[in-house]
């Protein structure tokens, strides 16, 4: 009995030291086999700088929707807004997309690289080449355009080419405005200097 004793007490013994010693050679054996972890590069980066982003506020695909005072109802859409540091309701825009939509039938349709929009004083600032269709088949290029946002009242700022039932039309100024009221219809001015070559329908 009491060999068993001292044969199990032997192996029990060695257990303790030799099973220590294997655990330890199978974790050196993981870590030095292991492929090497490559932090940097594993973590992704974004390019975006966050300080300039803190810096500057802007709106991605901002639209404004109102109707004004003579019931068009006028939609702007564009690219990126900004709001003017210093001024309340000033908005600075990029690739503007603006709709008029007037009670009698006529419809505005308009587009600009760049614009300004002025809630407080009610008017809208197209600049770096503004296209103009309208429902009435009139297409107009002009450099620059100022328009309203409380009734339905376009002002082109620069000389005008424009396509229409007529013909060819080349004007220094030109105007949307409507004419009467009562009856809510709109005219189309063109003036100071204008040119019209006129084209026939067949």
């Amino acid at each position: 009995m009491a060999v068993f004793d001292n044969s199990y007490s032997r192996i029990i013994f060695w257990l303790k030291i030799i099973l220590p010693l294997l655990a330890l050679a199978v974790l050196s054996t993981l870590f030095l086999f292991s492929s090497r972890i490559d932090i940097e590069g594993s973590l992704p980066f974004s390019e975006v700088d966050v300080e300039q982003l803190a810096r500057e506020q802007r709106l991605t695909q901002p639209e404004y929707s109102t109707v004004t005072a003579d019931g068009s109802a006028l939609r702007i859409n564009a690219d990126v807004a900004r709001p003017q540091v210093g001024a309340t309701g000033v908005a600075s825009a990029r690739a503007l997309v603006v709709r008029y939509e007037t009670t009698s039938g006529l419809d505005i349709d308009l587009t600009s690289k760049t614009g300004r929009l002025d809630d407080v004083k009610g008017e809208m600032i197209l600049r770096d080449g503004v296209t103009i269709k309208t429902s009435s088949g009139y297409d107009m290029v002009t450099t620059g355009l100022d328009a309203a946002l409380d009734r339905t009242r376009l002002i082109s700022q620069g000389a005008v080419t424009a396509t229409g039932p007529l013909g060819r039309i080349d004007a220094g100024h030109m105007e949307i405005t409507r004419a009467d009221a009562a009856t809510g219809d709109y005219v189309l001015i063109f003036n100071q200097g204008v040119k019209l070559v006129y084209q026939p329908v067949d």
